[in-house]
């Protein structure tokens, strides 16, 4: 039976990205694919052919760019880079709370235009990846499927670190400050938030969760190997993706200045993501300390890669198909988004880790604490330690061995289509049922 599935991500990257990865599997079976993404991905995802029923998340800004996807983060993150030089629990109140507010803003802003979306397609399933609810989608006649694709720790438990600290698992001398400290900056916005959920038709929120769990089906992307559901069982209604790693980018030729390496030189990719990159001071540091080795390098420049003077051993480009990046360098110097960590862990690369925001310091905290990869401080490495760094990674021959192996494993397991399968199956059943 022919389904519609409507997504929506949140207007980032590496939530888009997830979900394109699964709307093609779908697309591909036969099924109608619509994507209620943000207004800036206008023209991205028809190509691809799904449908775009896009929605504005604020105002329309008539100084906006329009050549970048997800601009409205770009452009937060730029402004809010300050912040990220503070310890975790002072970013609480400086920034994930007032991200919070913005995604909440933006979920009341479009909620008319998600009805109108919803009436006009009359999804049999609907996906929402993002970590704040939007109630056209829960009291939808359609089967709502949750995912997770920030780290997992969004799915709380007394047993494991609180989300966005990157705190060691094995430490929790700091984890009771840290959650009162969220209490005191997030209870108030939380609290009105429930009250307009609610008054949306919707079931009240979770305490200290801006979403609900769906009585259908939860989704969320993490490999086995880095996972907490020793310490945070999971009940039925949770499906573990491995990995959900998109087949649509394009294929990517090595240029011949990073294709022929001296011996002990390693190929390394760098990317800070669609919005770390934002972050034009960070970015060129790296690429300056980068340039005094021996190695080559393949940098993703981001949307303000104008800006940036690359060192003679390497390459780069405002954009660049990651997925088909990766399999060709020796490691990966990554912000720690879950997307990458993922797509390192899927790809069988070693990580060294440097977090910006959000959920990359628990990414980062977990490649460490689990051996896949090095953390390092964002903003106060030193030359010598990132330098150190790459060569401790690029020499350490059973790492990349034990990488591989993990790489072979978590693709043997099929995250992408088994997320497929797992939004087919719950729609088919609702669609059954609605007859």
């Amino acid at each position: 039976m022919p389904l519609t599935v409507l997504f929506m991500p949140e207007s980032a990257y590496g939530p888009t990205n997830q979900c394109i990865g699964l709307g093609k599997v779908l697309l591909d079976r036969g099924h109608t694919v619509v994507f209620a993404a943000e207004r800036s991905w206008a023209g991205r995802l028809a190509p691809l052919g799904f449908i775009e029923a896009l929605v504005d998340l604020a105002p329309p800004d008539p100084n906006a760019s329009e050549d970048a996807a997800g601009q409205f983060w770009i452009d937060f993150i730029r402004d809010t880079a300050p912040e990220f030089r503070k310890p975790t629990i002072q970013q609480l109140g400086s920034f994930v709370q007032p991200t919070y507010q913005a995604l909440i803003d933006g979920a009341k802003y479009c909620e008319a235009q998600l009805r109108e979306i919803i009436e006009e397609y009359r999804p049999d399933v609907l996906v929402e990846d993002n970590v704040v609810t939007f109630p056209a989608l829960t009291t939808a006649d359609g089967a709502f499927v949750r995912i997770v694709s920030c780290n997992p720790l969004e799915i709380r438990g007394p047993a494991i670190p609180p989300a966005f600290s990157g705190y060691p698992s094995a430490d929790r001398s700091g984890w009771d400050a840290f959650l009162a400290e969220f209490d005191r900056t997030h209870q108030e916005m939380w609290a009105d938030f429930n009250a307009w959920v609610q008054a949306q038709g919707a079931p009240p929120l979770p305490p200290r969760d801006f979403i609900s769990t769906s009585p259908h089906a939860n989704l969320y992307v993490y490999p086995e190997e880095l996972d907490y559901t020793d310490a945070r069982p999971l009940d039925s209604s949770w499906h573990r993706l491995d990995s959900s790693v998109r087949e649509t980018d394009e294929s990517y030729e090595l240029p011949e200045a990073v294709a022929v390496r001296d011996p002990g030189s390693a190929l390394i990719y760098l990317s800070l993501g669609s919005l770390g990159s934002a972050d034009v001071e960070l970015m060129q540091r790296l690429i300056d300390v980068l340039a005094t080795t021996s190695h080559k390098i393949i940098v993703s420049m981001g949307p303000r890669a104008e800006e940036l003077k690359l060192g003679p051993n390497m390459v780069g480009a405002p954009m660049l198909p990651q997925t088909k990046v990766i399999p060709q360098v020796d490691l990966v110097i990554t912000h720690g988004g879950n997307n990458t960590t993922t797509e390192c862990m899927h790809l069988g690369k070693p990580m060294i880790v440097l977090p910006l925001f959000w959920d990359q310091y628990d990414n980062a905290q977990r490649v460490h604490e689990r051996g896949f990869g090095l953390r390092l401080s964002t903003y106060n490495f030193t030359d010598g330690e990132l330098r150190a760094a790459v060569d401790r990674l690029y020499a350490d021959t059973a790492l990349r061995e034990r990488m591989a192996a993990t790489g072979r494993a978590i693709r043997a397991r099929d995250g992408l289509r088994r997320g497929a399968d797992i939004i087919e199956r719950v729609g088919l059943a609702h669609a059954a049922n609605r007859g």
